[in-house]
């Protein structure tokens, strides 16, 4: 689990509730219309920019923000080069028993093993990583759609509720719902923009960045291991992919 997404998230929510209860009773934050001109109008706005795969999908990759476990590059560099020594000594069919958790690494390794040519696995690779990062991304463009779309809705909502109070000017009895029309749908739609939408959305940006690190790094060490390069040399261009303080003595080597 992401706790940084969590504890900031929760922290979020958990400080505008509470600013809520202090400045009066809950309930009077609580409009349904705003919330269906916000909540409803948002998600109806946002279905019309993309397919109904695409946005019911994004239930899905939203998970990511919250619950993601990936390898470190020091984890994946210390297994392409046990698995670049074991190929220099027994050949590509050495890396067949090979023990690998990363799945686009065992598909690069699987290539190499079945004798495919080096620039087939370089452009197969390639494409898996260009297809993968697009297919992430739509999710975090859907979010950042609803971002965008949420404080619109708001203002809609708000100059609803401003055209209902001024033609019920001479009854004054409605003029306090209309005019919480009016400012709770600027307060929804900045609460679900800025408190739940953008952070998720920069959240998988985040992500699809990080992954796509990895498999760059994975393409690059199972190049070198089909070029046959020592490991050493293989380990030097890999740590290259880390920041210069975790480097430590392949740089000094």
């Amino acid at each position: 689990m992401d706790l940084a997404t969590v504890i900031g998230m929760l922290g979020g929510i958990g400080f505008i509730v509470m600013a809520m209860i202090l400045g009066g009773e809950l309930g009077m934050f609580f409009d349904v219309p705003s919330v269906l001109i916000v909540f409803g109008g948002t998600l109806f706005v946002v279905l019309s920019q993309f397919t109904l795969v695409q946005f019911f999908g994004a239930g899905k990759v939203a998970g990511k923000a919250f619950m993601f476990k990936i390898d470190t590059p020091d984890e994946l560099i210390e297994k392409i080069v046990e698995m670049a020594d074991a190929a220099r000594k027994g050949g590509f069919l050495a890396l067949e028993e090979a023990e690998i958790g990363n799945p686009f690494m065992q598909k690069g390794v699987d290539m190499l093993v079945d004798g495919h040519d080096i620039d087939v696995v370089r452009e197969t690779l390639a494409k898996d990583i260009s297809m993968t990062t697009e297919r992430h991304e739509f999710g975090a463009s859907i979010f950042k759609g609803m971002g965008d779309v949420a404080p619109a809705m708001g203002m809609i909502g708000t100059l609803i509720g401003l055209v209902a109070m001024l033609s019920n000017m001479d009854d004054p009895k409605a003029i306090g719902p209309a005019m919480a029309v009016a400012l709770l749908t600027t307060l929804y739609g900045a609460f679900f923009a800025n408190v739940i939408c953008l952070p998720i959305a920069s959240k998988l940006t985040n992500r699809v960045e990080e992954e796509k690190l990895n498999q760059k790094l994975i393409l690059d060490g199972i190049v070198g291991i089909a070029d046959g390069q020592n490991p050493r040399v293989i380990e030097g261009i890999l740590k290259n992919y880390l920041a210069s303080s975790k480097r430590g003595s392949a740089d000094e080597e």
